[in-house]
């Protein structure tokens, strides 16, 4: 059983600790009653504040702590939760987080930070050197004051080393189901997510919205690189014509889409056609032939083989393992 502590901040917002509280509780235990079977909690689940009282949230509804970080002696997985928008403010009034934070990492706690709680793992030196996302709204702050974190605010989860962060306030929910995932497999994390009725998280599927996707990582040429790799990932895609489009030259184009995204242009366009692919699996009955094609391959054994090479599974496979779909 994997032992969790939400902390609850001063002047952080109660959703994005009351939802980790709630999947991390019924995981394994709602999904299983619904089908009948023998209930199995997976998690043990507390929720903490500095000292013990309920902190100050702004909002006419408060959580109540059954602990003060001081006294805890164990813990597997620890969640920070939003902190409310000025990040400077997050910090100074949370700051006696920050060292608790070091320490339990320095035990190999796994860390999880959502939205603007993200800022105090990086002030604890959890995210030096490594990829991490907050709120769009909060990235250019973030940037300035933590420059040797390598903010990727694209993203909606980033994972490094045992340290987790989300993006906007509701990724808290796709963050809580990731990390079933991470603890318990991801057949366990889609139990979770439609025992709950809401999508399995959002870095498992394509953005198929016609809004573009953000471009707080301040590179405005790479940002409308990526817009148009949502827009036509479907189809057949030429970087060197791309990279035309926004006046760079291919290898000028090659190396700031690495630095802005952490991933090459190939490997990004990649992960954008088999999340899509993931999505029609899971929710959709196409041939595997179909989803390939769907998807912006026409070759279906090189899909096969892509496939298989980023998720561990062929798409049969993944289609039997997650493709069912329940009726409640």
């Amino acid at each position: 059983m994997i032992d969790v502590t939400v902390v609850l901040l001063s002047d952080g917002l109660p959703t994005t600790s009351i939802a980790p509280i709630e999947i991390f509780s019924y995981a394994g235990v709602l999904w299983n009653m619904l089908q009948g079977k023998e209930v199995q909690s997976l998690f043990t689940v507390r929720a903490a504040s500095v000292d013990g009282r309920p902190p100050h949230s702004g909002l006419p509804v408060s959580v109540a702590p059954n602990a003060a970080i001081g006294d805890i002696d164990h813990t597997d997985l620890i969640v920070i939760p939003s902190g409310g928008l000025d990040i400077r403010k997050v910090c100074e009034r949370n700051a006696a987080v920050v060292p608790w934070l070091r320490h339990w990492r320095e035990r190999g706690a796994a860390i999880a930070g959502i939205c603007t709680g993200v800022p105090l793992l990086a002030e604890a030196g959890l995210l030096d050197g490594k990829p991490a996302t907050t709120h769009w709204a909060a990235a250019r702050a973030c940037r300035e004051m933590y420059p040797k974190v390598r903010w990727q605010p694209e993203r909606f989860i980033t994972e490094a080393d045992g340290v987790y962060c989300s993006g906007g306030l509701y990724a808290s929910i796709d963050l809580s189901i990731y990390l079933v995932d991470r603890f318990f497999g991801h057949e366990v994390a889609v139990q979770t997510s439609k025992s709950f009725l809401v999508e399995t998280p959002r870095t498992w599927q394509a953005i198929f919205s016609a809004e573009p996707p953000p471009r707080a990582h301040g590179d405005e040429r790479v940002a409308r690189i990526q817009n148009l790799l949502h827009q036509r990932f479907r189809g057949e895609v030429a970087f060197d014509a791309l990279a035309s489009e926004v006046g760079m030259s291919p290898r000028s184009f090659a190396r700031h889409f690495k630095a802005a995204t952490g991933e090459t242009p190939l490997e990004y366009l990649h992960r954008l056609r088999i999340n899509a692919a993931k999505h029609l699996l899971e929710a959709e009955r196409k041939t595997v032939q179909e989803v390939s094609l769907a998807v912006g391959y026409e070759d279906a054994g090189h899909f096969r083989s892509l496939f298989k090479r980023l998720t561990g599974i062929g798409p049969q496979a993944y289609r039997a393992r997650f493709g069912t779909r329940v009726s409640l």
